[in-house]
């Protein structure tokens, strides 16, 4: 194919127009897996889910999708430098790869005589285009004027990907959606809070916490904050305890020692063992109703605030509770 046949010829940083429509009718189908390079931020698609993968998630931010195959030497060079540009724009655009060989329909329709092209979508249509294996610096350029051009991203929906990919385990690109975020709008908490997350999962808990520490008192009230705070109150409250193969030791040693097993009880609970939590508060019930005023009970009850009405590990130990105190 010649690039003289190609519609998008020398057409860098020229906007398209029109509107397009794809898909034979049919439910589509799920997308294949991701890329190592992107995660939910590069992916392959198919004729029948281009609909969903591109048409529909340009409404949230501009994506690009890469026409090529595997034939295609130039797009062998282009496709690693494009993931690569796009993972560190931070989901400010999305990259989408069609394999023409495999799915030629859509190429097809939209005239596509030669590969690799690199074709913008914004608002449900095509809005610019590139062809051939272009260097690093103009895709950088051409994502600037495409995201400039195109309205501004959907901070929410980033919000999203930034939790989908650190609950998922990929820190680097929850880091790099959240910096990004950040980027546009500096005094978003919710961004921070993904930032501090980051930071502890790679180990950085000073850093995170002084991030959290720093903002202001309206900034701590957003519910990610204040979890965040609650959760390093929490880890000060278990240092302040002591050490949980020390208090073990002295239940070994003596099962009434009720001082134990109650800072073991807030450990435990903080360790997310709620059930486990529970059960030595109602121990310390079982054999002393009364030390510490009922102080079990009453911390047992505070578990259950916190825990909330419908928790598993509340229905649970409210049963035993109950049983315990009409027996």
């Amino acid at each position: 194919m010649q690039d003289g046949d190609n519609p998008y010829g020398g057409s860098f940083g020229n906007q398209m127009g029109g509107t397009v429509s794809f898909g034979d009718g049919q439910s589509p189908e799920p997308a294949q897996p991701a890329g190592q390079a992107g995660g939910p931020l590069i992916k392959d698609t198919t004729t029948a889910a281009f609909t969903t993968d591109v048409i529909a998630e340009s409404n949230n931010q501009p994506v690009l999708v890469d026409f090529w195959a595997p034939w295609c030497g130039p797009c062998k060079q282009l496709g690693p430098i494009i993931e690569k540009v796009v993972t560190e724009q931070g989901g400010r655009v999305k990259l989408v790869k069609l394999n023409i060989d495999d799915h030629p329909a859509i190429p097809g329709q939209m005239g596509i005589q030669s590969i690799p092209a690199v074709v913008a979508f914004s608002g449900g249509k095509p809005v610019d285009a590139f062809m051939g294996a272009v260097p690093e610096s103009q895709i950088k350029q051409f994502i600037d004027k495409l995201v400039k051009e195109n309205g501004a991203p959907d901070i929410d929906a980033f919000l999203a990907e930034g939790r989908a990919a650190l609950d998922s385990g990929d820190v680097n690109l929850a880091a790099q959606i959240f910096g990004s975020i950040l980027q546009e709008q500096p005094d978003n908490a919710k961004a921070m809070a993904g930032m501090a997350e980051c930071m502890l999962a790679a180990g950085q808990a000073d850093r995170a916490k002084e991030l959290i520490n720093g903002l202001d008192e309206e900034q701590k009230k957003v519910p990610e904050v204040a979890s965040l705070l609650a959760r390093f109150a929490l880890e000060e409250e278990i240092s302040s305890l002591g050490d949980p193969e020390q208090l073990k030791a002295r239940l070994d040693a003596n099962p009434d020692d009720h001082e134990a097993r109650f800072d073991m009880a807030k450990i435990l609970n903080v360790q997310g063992a709620r059930e486990e939590a529970a059960e030595q508060l109602l121990h310390i019930m079982k054999a002393d109703r009364q030390w510490q005023d009922d102080g079990a009970r009453k911390q047992l009850l505070t578990f259950f605030e916190a825990w909330g009405p419908t928790d598993p590990a509340t229905l649970a130990a409210r049963r035993k509770l109950s049983s315990l105190m009409f027996s």
